[in-house]
C-alpha cells in the first residue's frame, strides 16, 4: 500500500492502472459541516496482489499542490472498468468538483441485487459472503479530514478496495454466467446521468412532506425551500443550518412578513431570525403571497385518483414474490409496492413493465392483470397456470 501526495506519483499509479481491465475505487469525506462533500481521501486498488504498490491512498489534503487530473483522465478511459460499491456519493464528489463520471461503471451493491443478496446490500455483507473475510470497523466514524491519518484508519480505507476486487470479480462471473449484464447496465444509466447529481432550488420543494395541498401554501413551501436551497449551495453549508423542514413547514403556515413575526417562530434558529437568512424568508414569502392563482403549484393527485383493484393488487404480490424466488431478485428492485398498486389501478408507465424487469415480472404481471394466466400455490411453491 502506498500514499499518494504528488501529482506525478499519482500519474504513475494511473498510468498502470490503464494496463488493467479494472481499478476499484471508493473515498473518504466529510459533509456534516457543508452542503457539498469535502474529499479527505481517494482509495484506488489494480488486479492482483497488495504487494508492489497495487493499492493506492491519494491523499488531496496533504497534497495540497496536488492535481487529480491524472485520476481523471484514468476515469475518462473507456477501457478500465471503474469498480465502486454504492457508488453515488462518490460519484457525486467527482461530478461536482470536476465534472466528470468515470466510465464504464460497474456498481457492486447494484449488481448484488441483482444476483439475489438482497436489498441495498452493505459492503461488509459481501466481505463477509463472498471475500470470506471481516472487516475492523472501529475507524468507520472518524475524522478523515484530519492529519495525519493512523495506521488503523489506512488500514479500513485499504480494505474498501482491496475486497472490492474479489467481490467484482465473483459478481462479474455470476453477471456472465446468467446474462444479467444487461440488467446492471439499466440499473446504472442513471448513475452516468449528470442530473443525478443536480439539485435545482426550484425543484427542491418536492422533497418536503407536507399536510396541506393547499396551492397557495404549496407556493409558500416552494418559494420557501427555493431559498433555502440557493443560499445553502451559494454558500456552501448544510440546508438545515438555514432552517429545518419543520420550520419551514411553520413558516409557510404563519406567512411572516416582517422581523417581529419572525421573532414569535417557534422553530426558526436564533440565527435565522435576523441578516440575510431573515430577509431572504421575508422575500419568499412576499413573492408566495403574490403569485397569481393560476401560477400556484398544484398538489400531485395522481396517487389519490388511482382506482386501485386490492384483490388484483394482492395477487401481483403474490406473482412478485413468486418471480423473485426463481430468479433470485431483490423484490423492491424489480416493483415497489406503489408500482404494483399503480398497475392494479390499469397505470402502464411503470418502471416494473420496463427493461430487464418486463422480461422477469411485467410481462406476466400484465398476463394476470388480463386475465390470461392464473396463479397456482402448491405447498410453499407459487406457479403460473395459462388459461
Amino acid at each position: 500500500m502506498i500514499t499518494i501526495t504528488t501529482t506525478d506519483d499519482l500519474a504513475a499509479f494511473c498510468d498502470r492502472a490503464k494496463g488493467q481491465p479494472y481499478v476499484t475505487v471508493d473515498t473518504e469525506f466529510l459533509r456534516e459541516r457543508t452542503y457539498y462533500s469535502k474529499l479527505c481521501l481517494i482509495q484506488l486498488a489494480l488486479p492482483g496482489s497488495d504487494e508492489g504498490g497495487d493499492v493506492a491512498l491519494v491523499d488531496p489534503i496533504e497534497g495540497l499542490e496536488m492535481s487529480l487530473e491524472p485520476l481523471m483522465d484514468l476515469f475518462r478511459d473507456t477501457s478500465v472498468v471503474k469498480v465502486f460499491h454504492a457508488a453515488r456519493q462518490d460519484l457525486e464528489i467527482f461530478h461536482v468538483d470536476h465534472g466528470v463520471i468515470p466510465e464504464p461503471l460497474f456498481d457492486t451493491q447494484v449488481a448484488a441485487m441483482v444476483c439475489g443478496f438482497g436489498e441495498q446490500v452493505g459492503y461488509e455483507t459481501l466481505v463477509k459472503r463472498i471475500a470470506k473475510s471481516s472487516l475492523d470497523k472501529s475507524s468507520r466514524f472518524t475524522d478523515w479530514s484530519r492529519r495525519p491519518l493512523s495506521d488503523a484508519q489506512k488500514t479500513y480505507a485499504a480494505a474498501d478496495v482491496t475486497h472490492l476486487r474479489q467481490i467484482y470479480e465473483y459478481l462479474d462471473r455470476r453477471l456472465r454466467d446468467t446474462g444479467r449484464h444487461r440488467w446492471v447496465a439499466e440499473e446504472i444509466a442513471a448513475l452516468l446521468d449528470p442530473a443525478t447529481y443536480t439539485t435545482k432550488p426550484e425543484e427542491a420543494w418536492q422533497r418536503i412532506k407536507t399536510r396541506s395541498s393547499s396551492p397557495r401554501f404549496l407556493a409558500l413551501v416552494q418559494e420557501l425551500a427555493r431559498f433555502r436551497e440557493a443560499y445553502a449551495q451559494e454558500r456552501n453549508i448544510p440546508r438545515n443550518r438555514v432552517f429545518k423542514d419543520d420550520a419551514l413547514s411553520e413558516l409557510a403556515s404563519t406567512k411572516p412578513q416582517s422581523l417581529a413575526d419572525l421573532g414569535r417562530s417557534r422553530l426558526l434558529l436564533r440565527e435565522a431570525r435576523k441578516g440575510d437568512i431573515a430577509e431572504g424568508i421575508i422575500e419568499a414569502v412576499s413573492r408566495a403571497l403574490a403569485l397569481p392563482k393560476e401560477e400556484l403549484p398544484e398538489p400531485d393527485q395522481s396517487r389519490d385518483r388511482l382506482q386501485v383493484n386490492p384483490a388484483l393488487a394482492d395477487l401481483l404480490r403474490v406473482l412478485l414474490k413468486a418471480k423473485t424466488e426463481s430468479s433470485g431478485v431483490a423484490p423492491k428492485l424489480i416493483a415497489p409496492a406503489a408500482e404494483l398498486d399503480a398497475i392494479a389501478a390499469g397505470e402502464r408507465d411503470v418502471p416494473a413493465l420496463k427493461g430487464w424487469r418486463r422480461e422477469v415480472f411485467g410481462e406476466d404481471a400484465l398476463r394476470l392483470c388480463e386475465g390470461r394466466i392464473a396463479l397456482s400455490a402448491k405447498g410453499r411453491n407459487v406457479s403460473v397456470i395459462e388459461l
